[in-house]
């Protein structure tokens, strides 16, 4: 049926995430592979989504999104960041932060426009980009000094008269790197040269270790008139299921994702909004402990990594350790995916298959640390054994 699919989207398959659970499943492997935890949000917050649908909250809400949460949102950033947005004009729902992503692409780039990424990047930018129409332009993230870092040379080169919009991920998925203030100026000082629009994906904006601060672009000077700021509550609150997400910026860009977002999902779920509402105002605490248990099955799972013999990338924020399997003789990471359920019964994902240059990432594969640690023993236990395979 390959045939039917308009031609663009043909580079498009199933996605890895998709395909590695899939392969979970098959084999009864533990799955460290796909970024999702396999324990519950705050109980309070899930009482409220679950009240919610008992009392009459199951049909549309407003398009824009529940009043609620566009006002729970805009004093979460009031209060965290010092960013002030009117909830009834900066402020947007969206289905998760995919969804907000893609109408913002889709909103903001005609065809031809080019789009610049971070690679290795989250594989859903790379079809909005090519939904739109637009030309995807990547900056590579290399190793450096622990950590995973680009050159500010290599960022304004990659500007052409053509480039529209930066998208930042940060903190990054998959490296784990936050970007520091000396990078998140050298973009602010890009886009602001070159008339671009910055995209930021802040999914994890919370999820920061080591003291490591979250620092949002659009704090710097001169930038929250040219951001569109992405986030959602499936990583803070740990309820990746739930897909309520949002974008502030100013009005200008809102009405334009609005415009794109009405004719994709037109709203998002009534109960997960007030649920997370509630949470954004009264559950920040449930979160700071959240963030300490991470950071601790951060050191667990990195730590076993080592003992098995993998290099690894202890990372400044996310759920992800990149591990380098070179140490242990392997040099293709999607290989070693594939094989990794027969010879470990462990599931990772390839992060060669997050590039626009496959080579840049094909000796490293990201695993996911939030998991009970149970689950992460078991699993830094099964991958010891890789010590003593054949690569050949």
């Amino acid at each position: 049926m390959d045939d039917v699919l308009v031609e663009r989207m043909r580079g498009f398959g199933t996605t890895v995430f998709a395909e590695m659970t899939a392969l979970a499943v098959r084999t009864g492997s533990i799955n460290l592979g796909q970024g999702f935890p396999d324990t519950d949000g705050p109980p309070a917050m899930l009482r409220r989504a679950a009240d919610a649908i008992a009392h009459g909250h199951n049909q549309y809400p407003p398009g824009p999104g529940l009043p609620e949460l566009r006002q729970a949102v805009a004093a979460h950033h009031q209060d965290h960041y010092g960013l002030s947005y009117d909830p009834g004009a900066e402020v947007l729902v969206t289905v998760g932060a995919t969804e907000a992503i893609a109408a913002t692409v889709l909103a903001l780039c005609e065809p031809g426009d080019e789009v610049i990424v971070f690679e290795p990047y989250y594989d859903s930018y790379a079809a909005a980009i090519t939904l739109a129409g637009a030309v995807r332009r990547t900056v590579t993230l290399r190793p450096d000094g622990g950590r995973f870092a680009f050159d500010p040379t290599e960022l304004r080169a990659a500007v052409t008269p053509r480039t529209r919009a930066v998208l930042v991920n940060s903190p990054h998925n998959p490296t784990g790197t936050v970007f520091t203030g000396e990078e998140l100026a050298a973009i602010a000082a890009l886009c602001q040269e070159r008339d671009l629009v910055a995209i930021t994906d802040e999914v994890y904006e919370h999820l920061t270790f080591d003291g490591v601060p979250h620092v949002p672009l659009a704090t710097l000077p001169g930038m929250r008139e040219r951001t569109v700021m992405i986030s959602s509550a499936g990583k803070t609150f740990s309820v990746t299921g739930w897909k309520t997400g949002w974008i502030c910026a100013p009005a200008r860009y809102v009405r334009a994702v609005q415009t794109v977002k009405q004719f994709l999902t037109f709203t998002a779920a009534a109960p997960w909004q007030l649920a997370v509402a509630y949470a954004l105002r009264e559950e920040l605490g449930w979160v700071a402990g959240l963030r300490e248990s991470l950071a601790a099955k951060r050191d667990r799972l990195a730590g076993g990594l080592a003992a098995a013999g993998f290099g690894v990338y202890r990372p400044a924020g996310t759920y992800f350790v990149q591990a380098d399997i070179r140490p242990l003789g392997f040099t293709d990471g999607a290989e070693l995916a594939r094989r990794l359920p027969e010879l470990a019964g462990v599931v990772a994902v390839p992060t060669q298959v997050f590039y626009d240059h496959p080579e840049a990432g094909r000796s490293f594969v990201r695993f996911a640390f939030c998991k009970r640690d149970e689950v992460i023993d078991e699993a830094v236990g099964r991958l010891a054994g890789l010590r003593a395979t054949p690569t050949g």
